[in-house]
């Protein structure tokens, strides 16, 4: 099997005509801490939404995903359109008894009357209720899973570029951290150096201390010591490829690896007091800071 990065950001849609209705579904999902989904479905095809959210559980392990699905009569299938009197009737009277009462002048015409929400009723419209829906139930199940596919799709096509980029990001940190590797036995011989340096200074070549130039250079030593650090970052990275070529989402995992080589980093930037390491670790920093917004749109 091959090892896939998916990308928590994408988009699918769909459509297709049946029985004289067009169903239509857009899905799209962007970065989140955790999983979240949202759908919105004609109210008769709310009883899909469950099985519609867990055929999108099933696909997407974390990221927000917003779906959009209608249902509408295609124009010019069913021809015929019909009032709906018995409103009309209704809403003519309550128009009557209102300027009754109030002395108003009845000034209602055709055009309010049709502005009026279901005064007309197609063919395609009378025939759409619970039965219709139930018949269209499966048609729309699929048409979702058609969108949800192509949202995969893009988000692996997604992924597959983001996993070049760790690549060559992860390549830059390791040279680094090479760098880092070869400078560091030398720092303590430069304290050593510019400790004997100041100390010639302010008691002249005669008076040195050897022994306290010793001591004092064996004190640094010990504390700017990060053979640990490196030993662990250099880890870290080897962690990274690996959970690069899992099969599992990985997103999170790879957060914290970031945070512990940013702690690393950090030690030692502090342990290293040398203007050499300060400018590698600068440049490490920065590479890991790119990296982590990458990671930030991994599932």
């Amino acid at each position: 099997m091959i090892a896939v990065i998916v990308s928590m950001t994408g988009f699918g849609q769909a459509a297709r005509n049946t029985r004289g209705f067009r169903l239509q579904v857009e899905i799209r999902s962007v970065n989140h801490r955790y999983g979240e989904i949202s759908l919105r479905l004609p109210k008769e095809y709310a009883h899909l939404e469950e099985e519609l959210k867990r055929e999108t559980r099933q696909a997407v392990k974390r990221g927000r995903v917003d779906a959009f699905v209608s249902v509408e009569a295609e124009s010019g299938v069913h021809g015929t359109v019909d009032v709906n009197w018995r409103l009309a009737d209704q809403y003519i009277e309550a128009a009557g008894r209102l300027s009754e009462r109030y002395q108003l002048a009845n000034t209602l015409t055709v055009k309010d009357l049709l502005a009026v929400p279901g005064m007309i009723l197609s063919e395609a419209v009378q025939s759409s209720g619970e039965n219709a829906a139930v018949d269209l139930s499966h048609d729309l199940l699929e048409c979702f899973k058609d969108a949800l596919t192509g949202l995969i799709t893009m988000r692996k096509a997604e992924g597959s570029h983001l996993l070049d980029d760790f690549s060559l990001r992860l390549a830059v940190l390791e040279d680094i951290h090479g760098k880092l590797r070869l400078l560091a036995p030398f720092v303590t011989e430069f304290f050593r150096e510019k400790l004997s340096q100041r100390m010639k200074e302010l008691l002249g070549e005669g008076n040195l201390d050897e022994q306290r130039i010793a001591a004092e250079a064996a004190i640094f030593a010990e504390r700017s010591n990060v053979d640990e650090e490196l030993t662990r970052l250099a880890s870290h990275f080897q962690q990274f490829r690996s959970l690069l070529k899992g099969m599992e989402p990985s997103g999170r995992k790879l957060d914290f690896l970031l945070q512990e080589m940013n702690r690393e980093a950090n030690t030692i930037g502090a342990k290293g007091n040398n203007a050499g390491m300060a400018s590698l670790i600068v440049d490490l920093k920065a590479e890991l800071e790119k990296l982590r917004e990458q990671v930030q749109n991994i599932e």
